[in-house]
């Protein structure tokens, strides 16, 4: 491996380490806000102080995360400018724009209302506290929508255009940027993944309570609030997830190829491989189990549409890396001088494909004189390692099932009144608290592994993006963020196990004693 090669690895895994550990605080963030929202509602039309008190407990909770999120989100934006000095100067116009926004509008109207939200109780009237909450939530949604925005560009960068005169892509449509597809998938995907991490956490929280008999009132409120939004966020998940982006760019394409080991265009509609172990060397998935139709039905949502396969798109880009050799001959005759109209008309009837001749500057300097060999690594670096995409959507495909699982048995027996009895699914709903994280980190694997060996979608590679950094230093700083946001995550994790352990009847001692002990006199009724 090349001293560049050590640079671009260590850098990826410094920014992948930061963005994972971030996202173990946005979940939450995304989905309590809006559990706040509803349960402050209840206490307004109602009155009933029980209300006021799951809002006050949980937005404890919701407080102690929002802290430690935006601690590691600042670090992480940070990153471009330290890590990534060539991406932030060759794309950083159009991708600066929403990152901008996001700080401008969301940030700090979130940042704002959270302090009005711990201390606007005296202050603020019922209906005022609650367009506090309301305003605390719609800011955290913002906050992902604009970020989204950014990230979806980079996995299918439209309103955009490469000026040879600077060298960088140039903003051109704000509107395309703004409204793209991927982006739009990748928020209500990302969100309603967020609104299952906090049911669960809510969930499972509420059934410790009812396993150990304690402040039930309480816990069976929140934990029906906790089952019908969770209900509806799991359904949400599955039903719209990524899939209607699977084939808007090319990107995508491959990542939908990837993820299913599609290696060969079968006749549409393309069955779906259950299960099997990916072999990258031989292109086959050994051992498949496969289900007829199902993939092509599910990524074209027709019966006609072939799914790509891996090997067809390997051909066609071994014709792009081809077309942009001549894209970048035609760039340096440019840039050389030559400003004629046949100079700049053959660059603009090939600039599409530059992108794809860059991936040859990681094998050779010179891209117009790249050797057959150079050009068949180029091509194979078009795909991403199967297994890992393979694995890590199955993984994660099958905790949703698990999730709309525990959430419908919920919503089930609470509507039957029958929840008490059931202690296994109080037990699996306390143990399945963690795993809608786990879910969320491995599609966070399965987007941005699946978009390599791009930062920019067809357009940047990643060994071309990282900043001049020497070896030494990646390393100091790699350490230096693992260990602090590790004790981040300790601090976060001591502090929600003791506000857990001591419930919300600390919030005033004794008040629901009477009502406690008229439903554990009637366990059945629950």
């Amino acid at each position: 491996m090349s001293p560049l090669d050590d640079v671009v690895s260590l850098s990826r895994l410094q920014f992948a380490a930061t963005a994972m550990y971030h996202f173990l605080f946005v979940p939450l963030t995304l989905g309590l806000s809006w559990i706040l929202v509803i349960m402050e509602s209840v206490y307004v039309m109602t009155g009933k102080e029980i209300y006021r008190d799951m809002t006050k407990f949980w937005g404890k909770l919701f407080g102690i995360n929002f802290a430690m999120g935006v601690t590691t989100g600042i670090t992480l934006e940070f990153q471009f400018g330290t890590n990534w000095a060539y991406y932030s100067h060759y794309v950083g116009d159009i991708f600066g724009t929403p990152l901008a926004i996001e700080g401008m509008m969301a940030f700090f109207l979130e940042s704002t209302f959270v302090g009005l939200f711990f201390f606007g109780w005296s202050k603020l009237s019922k209906v005022q506290h609650l367009g506090v909450t309301f305003l605390v939530a719609l800011g955290s949604s913002l906050s992902a929508l604009w970020i989204l925005i950014a990230n979806g560009w980079m996995n299918h960068p439209v309103g955009a255009e490469f000026n040879f005169e600077t060298m960088r892509m140039e903003l051109v449509s704000l509107s395309e940027v703004f409204l793209n597809p991927v982006a739009q998938v990748k928020f209500v995907h990302t969100v309603a993944a967020g609104y299952v991490t906090a049911s669960m956490f809510v969930l499972g929280i509420s059934a410790f309570y009812l396993l150990k008999a304690r402040d039930i009132p309480f816990a069976l409120r929140s934990f029906a609030i906790a089952a019908g939004f969770g209900l509806a966020s799991t359904l949400s998940v599955i039903v719209l997830g990524d899939e209607s982006g699977y084939t808007a760019g090319e990107v995508n394409k491959v990542k939908l190829a990837a993820i299913e080991a599609e290696w060969e265009t079968e006749p549409a509609p393309a069955g779906i491989t259950l299960i099997g172990l990916p072999n990258d060397a031989a292109e086959r998935t050994d051992y498949a189990v496969k289900i007829p139709y199902v993939l092509g039905l599910i990524a074209t949502r027709s019966a006609d549409q072939q799914v790509t396969g891996i090997k067809e798109l390997k051909r066609n880009h071994e014709v792009r890396i081809r077309n942009g050799m001549k894209a970048y001959a035609a760039l340096s005759r440019l840039k050389a001088g030559d400003k004629s109209p046949e100079a700049r008309a053959a660059f603009s009837a090939l600039k599409d494909d530059l992108g794809y001749g860059l991936l040859l500057k990681k094998y050779t300097p010179q891209v117009i004189d790249a050797t057959e060999a150079q050009i068949k690594l180029a091509v194979n670096d078009t795909i991403p390692k199967v297994a890992p995409l393979f694995w890590s959507f199955r993984l994660m495909v099958g905790l949703g099932i698990l999730f709309l699982f525990i959430f419908s048995a919920s919503f089930y027996f609470l509507v039957r009144k029958r929840l008490a009895s059931q202690r296994w699914l109080l037990r699996l709903a306390v143990c399945a608290i963690p795993l809608p994280w786990v879910a969320a980190e491995l599609g966070w694997v399965v987007a941005e592994y699946g978009r390599q060996p791009w930062t920019i979608a067809g357009i940047l590679p990643t060994h071309l993006s990282a900043s001049t950094q020497s070896v030494g230093n990646l390393y100091f700083s790699l350490a230096g963020f693992i260990g602090f946001y590790t004790l981040l995550l300790v601090i976060e994790m001591t502090l929600m196990l003791k506000f857990a352990r001591l419930g919300p009847s600390s919030l005033h001692t004794g008040k629901y004693h009477w009502e406690q002990a008229a439903l554990a006199a009637q366990p059945a009724a629950h």
